[in-house]
């Protein structure tokens, strides 16, 4: 193998956040499930989770760097140089066994299976649930059982407001969830650990699926909100105030005099919670409504107007 640095094309004085971030970039370029059709994409995705594996580990990274263990991650032996240079130990395990397994003693890929699930939302980056058989970084398959489990969350306007909402678990057990602001309909969380446990297995996550309940009232827009507002036809002609339903309360608007219907009123900050920070906005849209018992009236005046 290569030196781990070149392969994911960084400097040996690289920070932990920018190995990652190249970690990231070439994952996402040669998946096999990305790379169906390309057979020879599944070394080349090999070699970078094996780079990563050492060099994205502080601890192996420093070994590597002071020279204690090669580009595949083994041990470098010391004073055998009458075998020819080679390693009369390599190929063994550190349990003892014999066999061109994984260096890193049976597991493996642990390092960079966290990027992965981030990635690809599931362990190894292609896994598939329910048992069935999914992609090794290596491009072989292993039929294990996934951990994860997936749920759905019903979210209302109120929580998306607050920015949580409760949810109950396979267990029984009733958690809060924080909902990130402008999330969209089936968006995904992810929380680390709560998905299944067996003995010695990492945890599974628990995969939340945002089903975001519509509003009868407010339409939204990423966080923005949008209102119709009645409006008196006397308040719209001569002007007035009226009270608006906010989050945060009512509050009064002044309507100017001459209002048409459809004019949109923004209130500032009286949104729901923006990505950047802050609030976004209510839009109140002008409804005029015409009076139901001053109708012939109204119908009068018309009529001496064309006169």
């Amino acid at each position: 193998m290569r030196d781990p640095y070149s392969v994911l094309g960084v400097a040996k004085g690289a920070s932990e956040k920018d190995i990652k971030s190249a970690f990231r970039k070439l994952a996402k370029k040669y998946h096999p499930d990305q790379n169906k059709d390309n057979a020879g994409t599944q070394a080349k995705f090999a070699e970078i989770n094996q780079a990563y594996e050492i060099i994205g580990d502080k601890e192996k990274r420093g070994q590597f760097d002071r020279g204690e263990i090669d580009e595949s991650g083994k041990q470098k032996a010391h004073g055998f140089e009458g075998f020819g240079g080679q390693n009369p130990f390599e190929g063994f395990q550190q349990n003892g066994s014999r066999g061109g397994g994984n260096p890193f003693g049976g597991g493996g890929f642990g390092n960079a299976e966290d990027v992965l699930s981030e990635i690809f939302g599931s362990a190894f980056g292609g896994q598939a649930r329910g048992g069935q058989q999914g992609m090794h970084p290596g491009g072989s398959q292993r039929g294990v059982q996934s951990l994860d489990v997936e749920m759905k969350a019903a979210v209302s306007l109120e929580d998306l407001f607050r920015g949580k909402t409760n949810v109950r678990m396979p267990d029984g057990k009733q958690i809060s969830v924080s909902i990130p602001p402008e999330a969209e309909n089936g968006q995904t969380i992810r929380l680390k650990g709560k998905g299944k446990h067996t003995s010695g297995r990492k945890p599974g996550d628990a995969l939340i699926a945002l089903v975001i309940k519509s509003n009868a009232k407010y339409q939204r827009n990423g966080a923005d909100l949008k209102t119709e507002l009645p409006i008196p036809l006397e308040t719209a002609v001569m002007g007035g105030k009226v009270k608006v339903e906010t989050e945060d309360g009512r509050i009064s608007l002044t309507i100017p005099a001459g209002t048409s219907s459809g004019k949109v009123f923004r209130l500032k900050g009286k949104g729901l919670p923006k990505k950047a920070g802050g609030q976004g906005d209510l839009l109140v849209s002008a409804s005029i409504q015409l009076p139901e018992d001053d109708a012939s009236q109204l119908q009068e005046f018309f009529k001496n107007r064309k006169k």
